[in-house]
């Protein structure tokens, strides 16, 4: 957010009133990022599970999407910087927070729609799985941000593969006599 409005429209071609036509400011335009973001991933993930058609299919699919994910660190960047202005600023918080949900609900119904189709019993909700996969994937990529030589790729694809395999293949599904 530390870049004026005028670096931003000249950077994008345009002038300051045609950023202000279009925005309300800089908040609005990153909010427009983040959205614009979001569908992509959401479009992204439909095309891949799109093509499945067997259980194999589907773990593969699930597989990709999250090594999509992994693969975009400016995207990553992105969030990150929304997260930090979210934190100092609460108009903002709010209007951040509603599509930091509706990531979560992707990621959620994702999750149901491969333990459906693959028929794994899962071991949390999906909206729970889908909280911790968005945590693990956000501390990975924070991680790797931070000390990418002690966290390379075959590392990071690792660790959250392993993970959503775990998951999906009924290994850590709840007992059924009604322990928990």
């Amino acid at each position: 957010m530390a870049a004026s409005v005028e670096d931003i429209a000249a950077t994008a071609g345009y002038t300051r009133g045609a950023f202000y036509s279009n925005f309300e400011g800089k908040t609005d335009l990153l909010l427009e990022l983040l959205q614009r973001d979001h569908d992509k991933v959401e479009a992204d993930a439909q095309w891949i599970f799109d093509r499945c058609t067997t259980r194999e299919d589907m773990m593969a699919a699930s597989l990709d999407c999250f090594r999509l994910l992994n693969d975009q660190p400016e995207s990553y960047l992105l969030w990150i910087e929304a997260k930090l202005h979210s934190a100092r600023d609460d108009r903002f918080r709010a209007k951040f927070c509603s599509l930091f949900r509706k990531q979560q609900e992707h990621m959620a119904g994702c999750i149901s729609t491969i333990a459906e189709c693959t028929g794994a019993q899962l071991p949390l909700p999906a909206e729970m799985l889908a909280l911790g996969l968005v945590a693990l994937r956000e501390g990975m990529q924070s991680r790797r941000a931070a000390d990418s030589c002690n966290l390379p790729d075959e590392r990071f694809d690792v660790v959250l593969t392993r993970f959503l395999a775990f998951i999906l293949s009924g290994s850590g599904a709840r007992p059924t006599d009604g322990a928990s």
